[in-house]
């Protein structure tokens, strides 16, 4: 039962991803009109039916607040899950075969570590004419050396272990090899690296939309909705303050939550 428990600390921070994860998968169903506008309401402060108030186009900021997640979340997801691909795929070859592929692929990813990821993001966003799609392609080619250069480092720590050693011998492929047998014993230092991939997409993208280079005008998005109604601030700061906490909540949690996951499984693979 001892491993089965879970520390104080993660308990919040696993509710607050369970909220946002039934937010974003079932939005649709739990606010059908969140984009709504009701221009005779206009922008009003928490009241009845209205527990964080309107924003200027009459909109209910709780309603956009959920409906939200379902743009912030998938490319967040997305962004983690196309970096710890690439960065797991290249960061295993590197660190098995060394020699010229090691070279190849950490001269790229020092070059992606020079530049300010969402600087570029921004830059190219801006020039190829922004789009929500496109946002998560640059990120994810910005965040795979992160995974790239971690998962190297633990492949090389394992390369020369007994059992990589014994599947030599047995002459096992490379690929099953790095797949079958190495990566289990990172998949903790990978895990860990694809929940803050997850939570620095999730900021990287809200900033891009609160810039106008994410998501279309009037979209229910965090940092969309920042954007709209930052202006509007003294007249209803729940129409700010609340897809602000809701992108830092989200952030926070996924770190916490990506820590005690690692030590976990790092935990389960050194009792095998």
């Amino acid at each position: 039962m001892r491993g089965l428990r879970m520390p104080l600390g993660v308990v919040p921070a696993l509710a607050v991803l369970v909220a946002v994860g039934v937010a974003a998968a079932f939005a649709p169903w739990l606010v059908p009109g969140a984009t709504a506008q009701d221009l005779m309401t206009g922008i009003t402060g928490p009241g009845p039916g209205h527990p964080l108030g309107t924003d200027d186009l009459g909109r209910d900021v709780l309603h956009l607040l959920v409906a939200g997640a379902r743009t912030a979340v998938p490319g967040a997801l997305a962004v983690a899950a196309g970096s710890m691909l690439i960065g797991n795929l290249v960061g295993l070859a590197a660190g098995y075969f060394g020699g010229w592929v090691d070279t190849v692929a950490m001269r790229w990813a020092d070059l992606m570590f020079s530049l300010p990821a969402l600087l570029v993001a921004i830059v190219v966003a801006g020039v190829l004419g922004g789009g929500y799609a496109l946002a998560i392609a640059v990120l994810v080619v910005l965040f795979a050396p992160t995974d790239t250069r971690v998962v190297r480092g633990a492949a090389l720590e394992q390369r020369h272990r007994p059992y990589v050693e014994a599947a030599l011998l047995k002459n096992l492929s490379s690929w099953r090899i790095m797949t079958r047998h190495i990566w289990p014993n990172i998949a903790s230092v990978s895990l860990a690296g694809a929940f803050v991939n997850f939570a620095y997409a999730l900021v990287s993208l809200s900033s891009l939309s609160f810039l106008g280079l994410g998501v279309p005008a009037g979209s229910p998005d965090w940092g969309r909705t920042l954007a709209d109604n930052r202006t509007q601030l003294l007249a209803n700061p729940w129409a700010v303050i609340a897809p602000g906490l809701a992108i830092i909540a989200t952030a926070a949690a996924l770190n916490v939550v990506g820590d005690w996951l690692h030590e976990r499984v790092d935990r389960r693979g050194r009792a095998r």
